[in-house]
């Protein structure tokens, strides 16, 4: 990893796009190498989602979901290099992944009052990180910082996603591989659709296609990104 001076200006990126890009692992490698702070929103509609279900809230029912937005407590550690979660002071990081969570994570993030309460959080971490942050999610660079300095938008077939979500291909049944390539589409298009904050790109922002790319040359091209970036401030 390399060091960064406490002269370099801090930089925000934001890191959009949809489930299997690769988000996750190259904000995480990328915050590691210029010395930046990271979050994950993702995984703090997750960790909502979660409580919500905890808690007895009907995830099919909007209203139920609004009044109940304020109550659980979300904290995210932003080291990139041991990120965490927790809610209410307890270790969300496994609980959250799990496939009940997956399959209702969007209804609830479609909720405004949801939306409304995680914004307003990763602005607020985001404004508090000194050296600089990358943020990854699916409205970082439309929504929560649209004056981000660098926005990027990863992109990737449906096929290439798939595969990466279902792990090596060698021993994978084809059909496990559509059914995830079915869900991935599935997901696409209900936080596309929504009404609130719906995933889409910046027009401002830098589109990379990783289907053809390895995740180290993923890496190496947003480094390179919010070093030019950085250069030209």
């Amino acid at each position: 990893m390399r060091k960064v001076s406490d002269t370099v200006e801090s930089v925000i990126v934001a890191i959009d796009g949809p489930s299997g890009t690769g988000k996750s692992s190259t904000s995480k490698a990328v915050a590691a190498e210029l010395g930046l702070s990271y979050l994950d929103t993702g995984a703090q509609y997750r960790a909502i989602t979660w409580w919500m279900i905890n808690n007895g809230i009907d995830t099919d029912d909007p209203a139920a979901i609004a009044s109940a937005a304020g109550k659980p407590v979300i904290e995210s550690g932003t080291n990139p290099l041991a990120p965490t979660i927790s809610v209410d002071g307890a270790d969300a990081a496994g609980p959250i992944r799990t496939q009940e969570v997956t399959s209702k994570v969007s209804a609830v993030s479609a909720v405004p009052e949801v939306r409304a309460r995680m914004t307003g959080l990763q602005r607020t971490i985001a404004a508090a990180a000194e050296k600089g942050i990358v943020v990854e999610g699916r409205d970082i660079g439309t929504t929560v910082l649209p004056d981000a300095d660098l926005k990027i938008f990863l992109t990737a077939s449906a096929e290439a996603r798939a595969a990466r979500r279902s792990g090596e291909l060698k021993g994978k049944e084809a059909s496990g591989l559509d059914a995830t390539r079915e869900a991935l589409i599935k997901r696409d298009a209900a936080d596309s659709s929504r009404k609130t904050s719906p995933l889409a790109k910046a027009g401002d922002a830098v589109e990379v296609d990783t289907t053809e790319l390895t995740l180290s040359q993923v890496i190496e091209c947003v480094v390179t990104l919010v070093e030019e970036k950085r250069a030209a401030r």
